[in-house]
């Protein structure tokens, strides 16, 4: 069955501001029993205030490590990673991130479950509750606030883990293939659900994919990433206008750019 296109998107233009997230000269290394090994090579990028970066590479290429690097759950990295201006140390309160394997907490309800992070930050419970179901709403699982996560379909959890992480109000999204173990039609919806989460909370992403259809549909701009150990090989800025559609994938635009990416990926895999 058919996937309806969305076409009543407002979406944010990325700002003319300096880049919210920057990455520069970074390097991660590993210790092995033979002598280490080199995960992410002197990778540098820039990514604007409101802009959508996608992230894809062969298996392998480290673009997990990166996104854990970003979301400060690794550390002893060369190079520099700032965030606003600012070093990363550890978690960061401006950084959300979004995980590809199921993180819902199975003995709270949906409310319960987008209302983790207020309640771990001290907020009332009244105010905490209010603040979860207009998320819950963003997200479109109005209705489901008093269901557990073993009622839900995949898809309907990683809304409920997008709500929670809306929840703590970051400046970006880091997401590491959070669609992946859907099948195909939800991935779509669930890809057009989150550029109209995009376009209505004007976040910035960063989306980690193995999907080469997915990154061009998605992002302003795609970063390719080269086998490892990891390097940024291409930066393809994606001029497809917005509100992305259907129809684009049929498009010359979309073809070349999706063939690009994959010669990179072939070339280095």
């Amino acid at each position: 069955m058919a996937v309806a296109a969305p076409s009543d998107r407002v979406v944010p233009a990325p700002q003319a501001e300096p880049a919210i997230l920057v990455v520069d000269d970074l390097v991660m290394r590993f210790a092995t029993d033979d002598g280490g090994v080199t995960a992410l090579d002197h990778i540098s990028f820039k990514v604007k205030p409101g802009e959508f970066l996608a992230v894809i590479g062969p298996s392998g290429c480290g673009k997990s490590t990166l996104f854990n690097v970003l979301g400060g759950l690794l550390s002893g990295y060369q190079g520099a990673v700032t965030v606003a201006g600012e070093r990363i140390a550890g978690p960061h309160a401006s950084i959300g991130m979004v995980f590809q394997e199921e993180s819902t907490f199975p003995w709270r309800n949906v409310v319960d479950n987008v209302a983790f992070p207020l309640e771990i930050s001290g907020m009332p419970k009244a105010e905490r509750v209010e603040k979860a179901r207009h998320f819950i709403t963003m997200v479109g699982l109005q209705g489901f606030e008093k269901r557990y996560p073993a009622e839900l379909s995949g898809g309907m959890r990683q809304r409920v883990a997008m709500a929670r992480t809306l929840a703590s109000k970051p400046k970006i999204l880091l997401m590491d293939e959070p669609f992946a173990a859907l099948d195909e039609q939800t991935r779509m919806t669930m890809g057009d659900e989150l550029l109209r989460i995009w376009a209505a909370t004007g976040k910035t992403v960063m989306f980690v994919t193995h999907s080469l259809t997915e990154a061009v549909y998605l992002a302003d701009e795609v970063a390719v990433m080269s086998a490892r150990p990891g390097r940024i090989i291409d930066l393809l800025p994606v001029p497809l206008p917005r509100p992305r559609t259907y129809e684009m994938l049929s498009g010359d635009t979309f073809g070349s750019l999706r063939e690009r990416i994959w010669r990179h990926i072939r070339k280095s895999a």
